[in-house]
């Protein structure tokens, strides 16, 4: 029987899951909390899933792997040596899983990204190694994610894991992995969308250098991850449930206020154009059309109510659905609509411009420049003068943002409007840079100050 390999995307959070099929039966890899998509997906393709595969216990997301399971009748595995509260099907290094006879699955185990971490080699005809957080394009999976006093130890498990798939698999074998699509439980980032081992051999530094020089890159490279992570291994190993995607309450504006009032959070979904040219003002602009869950979970005080503010019904539902997957079971409220339908006060709003508005607007009047990058995205190159407060700390450094008015920048605009919306629900007078740092600063003639 031939064999079909289906990834499921999630790009706001950089992640893949994975339907594999023989045209009757079907395995699983690595489900988001969502599991409709993979079921639908089955279902679209005619077949049962009777296997769901963990690579390990997720740091970014919320897995769906026991809902799956469960809701299908299929078998859960799970390291053997994962501590988890809930029934599973136990594997290690060596098992062989076998679905149907066209699809035969071999256990590895790749520590690095986790001391437990599996790799599942599917063999055969089709032969492909769904990686999980271990061999990613062009990279690995980092490995500080379970405290800097592991940081060392996993580096180099994770160099040894690299050379142990390498040594064991063809050049043709698929690379299959979870992470590296934009997910920061990457080391580095790749714009790779397929790979094969033979392809990794050639390229990826955890098999192209030695330990030491790997382990020294690596680790020299690691930079801030969502503070929500802290908060997904608890919630994995102890079983989560399924997602709830009934809708929320809808609100009117004297419940909008009182919500606000209250301390809650307000976000407004719509793109950051729509936010600048008029929102209810103390909404804040997390739009969905970019890394929604990644920055919202980032920064909210974790367990904080949230509202969501959308044009449509649709719009809070992909919400929703986002912010499930990272163990926020369900919004507040929601309202749908203008922002003059949320509020009764005179709208807010505030300037979008171009790094060429912000060389001009330099030469006549003082400005700020606030910059919410990351701190190695900012080493790297930054406006002479600017104020680096990366966006993930800015609810705690309020108080060092610039008198005046500010232009809020990061490195493509997405980022920058969230920040550029908190400070205006703050009271400062801010403009948000929507442009290509990398590709218009530099060209529209501000001064550029880069690492040596």
């Amino acid at each position: 029987m031939a064999v079909t390999i289906l990834p499921v995307e999630t790009p706001s959070l950089g992640d893949r899951s994975y339907l594999v099929h023989d045209g009757e039966v079907a395995f699983v890899v690595d489900p988001q909390r969502d599991t409709d998509r993979m079921t639908d997906l089955a279902a679209s393709c005619g077949v049962r899933i009777t296997h769901v595969f963990e690579t390990h216990i997720h740091n970014d997301y919320v897995t769906g792997g026991l809902a799956l399971a469960k809701e299908t009748g299929a078998a859960y595995h799970v390291n053997a040596d994962d501590e988890v509260s809930f029934e599973h099907d136990p594997v290690r290094d060596g098992d062989v899983v076998e679905v149907s006879d066209a699809l035969r699955v071999r256990v590895v185990h790749t520590p690095g990204h986790t001391f437990t971490h599996l790799s599942y080699v599917l063999e055969g005809e089709t032969p492909a190694v769904f990686s999980g957080g271990s061999l990613l394009f062009g990279s690995t999976g980092r490995p500080d994610l379970l405290g800097p006093e592991h940081t060392d130890a996993l580096a180099r498990h994770q160099h040894a894991s690299a050379h142990k798939l390498a040594d064991q698999l063809a050049d043709e074998t698929q690379v299959m992995p979870t992470h590296g699509f934009g997910s920061f439980c990457s080391a580095t980032q790749s714009e790779s969308t397929s790979s094969t081992i033979g392809q990794e051999r050639r390229s990826n530094p955890a098999l192209t250098k030695d330990e030491e020089a790997y382990v020294a890159e690596i680790v020299a490279g690691l930079d801030a991850y969502p503070a929500y992570y802290v908060h997904m291994g608890p919630a994995n190993a102890s079983g989560p449930s399924g997602a709830d995607l009934d809708a929320p309450e809808l609100a009117d504006k004297e419940e909008l206020l009182k919500r606000l009032e209250a301390g809650e959070w307000l976000v407004d979904l719509r793109t950051r154009t729509a936010f600048a040219a008029g929102h209810a003002p103390g909404t804040l602009n997390f739009g969905i059309d970019g890394q929604f869950a990644t920055y919202l979970g980032w920064l909210i005080p974790w367990g904080t109510p949230v509202t969501l503010l959308g044009e449509n019904a649709e719009q809070v539902a992909e919400a929703q659905r986002e912010m499930v997957r990272i163990g926020i079971d369900h919004p507040a409220a929601a309202a749908t609509g203008k922002p003059e339908e949320w509020t009764d006060e005179p709208l807010g709003s505030f300037e979008r411009a171009t790094f060429a508005d912000l060389s001009q607007v330099r030469h006549h009047r003082p400005v700020q420049v606030l910059d919410v990058r990351r701190g190695q995205e900012f080493e790297e190159s930054h406006i002479e003068g600017a104020v680096n407060v990366p966006i993930h700390e800015i609810l705690q450094r309020l108080d060092e943002v610039p008198a005046g008015e500010v232009w809020v920048h990061c490195a493509g605009g997405y980022r920058a409007s969230i920040v550029a919306s908190i400070l205006a629900a703050n009271g400062h007078r801010v403009v948000a840079v929507d442009d290509s740092y990398g590709e218009h600063a530099e060209e529209s003639g501000l001064p550029i100050v880069k690492a040596a």
